[in-house]
Parts: C-alpha cells; structure tokens; sequence
C-alpha cells in the first residue's frame, strides 16, 4: 500500500473518534468491509458506535466478544464483528463473515486473527493512542471506491 492510499486523522477524544466514525458511516454502503486495528482502549468500540449512528442504526452498538459478531438493523444493517477471542485462522474462516454480511456494512475488531480471509476491497482503519490519553491517531488506508469515496467525504 502506497502512502498516497493513507489518510490521516487526529481525535482528542473518544466523543470526537466517535464523531468520525458518523461520518465514515454516511459515506458507507452495503458490502463495505471496515477493518479495526489497535489496543485494547484505542477506540475501536468507539469508532464503530459513530459508524453504526451513520449507518443509522437503531440498537446500541457495544463490543460484541462474546458473541464475535452482532446485527444491527438501521438504514443499512451494521455487522460488528470482534475477533480478539480467536486464535486460530479458521476459526474466523468459519465464521464467514463477509457473505453473512452482504446486505450491510461490515466492521471487524482484531481482524489481525484471519487477515488472509480479509477481501482486498476492505477499508483498515488503524487507532493509535498518543501520548496524551485521549488523543488517537487515526490512520486510513487502503484502495478503490470503498476508499476513494470515505477520503473524498471526509475531505
């Protein structure tokens, strides 16, 4: 991945990561896969409720690790995947994540656990806590439509 195909952002709280997350999820549609990398309390969880406002939806989006994957119906159904109890690759292979959620927007946390089942389309969306502890730096990359439109909507 080219360094032209990355987008910075600077949040300075998790009110203002969710804010992004609003915004990313207007520009969304179905089949979109979003990929949510960072530590825990980087935000993710975060994020994903901003995108899940976005998208619509009408049920509180929290992380879903104990049943790896919940549906929220809205405008356009959110799929919130987290993978951090998976250890082995195909356990997330049987998941089968992407065709589960063709009719909505994907969001995977952890997707670090099967990145090899990860569709080349997908957006990654790395969260970076700074030194300051509110502060996150918010990395986007990746290519084609999916990241041309959320770049070109958040500019």
């Amino acid at each position: 991945m080219s360094l032209s195909n990355t987008k910075r952002i600077t949040s300075r709280s998790a009110k203002e990561t969710q804010a992004l997350g609003k915004r990313i999820g207007r520009l969304l549609i179905e089949g979109d896969v979003l990929l949510l990398n960072g530590t825990l309390g980087a935000g993710k969880t975060a994020l994903a409720q901003g995108i899940g406002m976005g998208l619509g939806v009408e049920t509180q989006v929290n992380s879903p690790t104990f049943v790896l994957m919940a549906r929220h119906p809205g405008e356009v159904p959110l799929y919130h995947a987290d993978l951090y109890r998976l250890t082995e690759v195909d356990e997330v292979e049987d998941l089968d994540l992407v065709s589960q959620s063709e009719d909505g927007v994907l969001v995977i946390e952890w997707p670090e656990r099967g990145l090899e089942l990860m569709p080349e389309y997908s957006v990654t969306i790395q969260l970076d806590s700074s030194t300051d502890e509110s502060t996150r730096e918010i990395s986007i990359t990746g290519s084609g439509d999916i990241f041309e439109r959320i770049v070109a909507g958040l500019e």
